[in-house]
């Protein structure tokens, strides 16, 4: 309910500060040294030399002070004032009496919280994405809740797009050809960002990724040959050479910054002075990498 001017008070039933007469019509009102503004005249029962005195007429009040019709002499005694303050008014609650469903939902502010009201709860172990955890807003100091879901997207993450690709059958690489490497199956592929019709890696986000690749040539006598890792932008990521000599197979790694639709593959020359075939299976003949979290 709204007023027109000042609201009433709310309080409980107040006994005011002993006045001491001395002549005069108007004196302050006092509660506990403090001023005391009463709500009306009609607020306040006031007894002088045991007779109570009628509001408006015997006396009458401005702010915290009451004023007499007559003034009292240093002779007379002002018994009490009562202060009635607002009759509807429910003082104080006792202890334990005030039930939750008393109070409006979203009325209790994060300030007067206890810490003990989160800290003193059961610690759990695990939580499902649907869980709502909560978390301190430094920025508007406040608790903010969150999904367990929502939280982990924002922090961490995951290695992904993640793959790892490899040759099911033999592929044959001529002498003095820089030959790509078709790994025409997946052992799997975590976003579907690998192609084996043609061996590329197109990430679909950019970022920096670790590659790998591995094979496993079907002559193992010296000759001279070179795996490399190139991107669609025909840079080189990484690669490795036999110099005429024994070799059993050819591994290569490397960190690439890769745009969303610049591709990687994995490509074999050498000099061996014929048809040279890739041995087949994940053991020895694979194409993998990662996202790289952070970097």
């Amino acid at each position: 309910m709204s007023y027109i001017g000042r609201s009433p008070q709310i309080g409980a039933y107040h006994k005011l500060d002993s006045i001491t007469c001395d002549g005069s019509t108007a004196y302050t009102m006092l509660l506990d040294s403090a001023n005391f503004v009463a709500e009306s005249v009609n607020h306040l029962i006031v007894s002088v030399n045991g007779v109570i005195q009628a509001p408006t007429d015997s006396f009458t009040v401005s702010g915290s002070t009451i004023t007499f019709a007559s003034a009292l002499s240093s002779s007379d005694t002002i018994d009490f004032i009562m202060a009635l303050g607002n009759v509807l008014d429910i003082g104080t609650p006792s202890d334990s009496t005030v039930s939750s469903s008393k109070i409006i939902d979203g009325a209790i502010s994060s300030s007067k919280l206890a810490t003990t009201s989160i800290t003193g709860q059961t610690a759990e172990t695990s939580a499902n994405d649907s869980d709502s955890l909560l978390i301190y807003d430094d920025s508007a100091t406040a608790l903010r809740k969150m999904t367990r879901a929502n939280f982990l997207t924002g922090v961490g993450g995951n290695n992904t797009p993640a793959f790892l690709a490899y040759h099911n059958t033999t592929q044959n690489v001529s002498d003095g050809t820089t030959t790509t490497l078709n790994f025409n199956t997946e052992d799997f592929d975590s976003d579907g960002k690998f192609d084996t019709s043609n061996g590329r890696f197109t990430p679909g986000e950019a970022g920096k990724y670790f590659l790998f690749a591995r094979i496993k040539p079907d002559d193992q006598n010296s000759y001279w040959g070179e795996l490399t890792i190139k991107t669609s932008d025909d840079n080189s990521i990484s690669l490795t050479r036999s110099n005429n000599f024994y070799v059993p197979s050819f591994t290569v790694s490397g960190v690439a910054n890769l745009t969303s639709s610049e591709y990687a593959f994995v490509t074999f020359y050498h000099t061996q002075g014929g048809t040279r075939t890739i041995v087949a299976g994940t053991a020895f003949t694979h194409f993998g990498g990662f996202k790289l979290i952070g970097a």
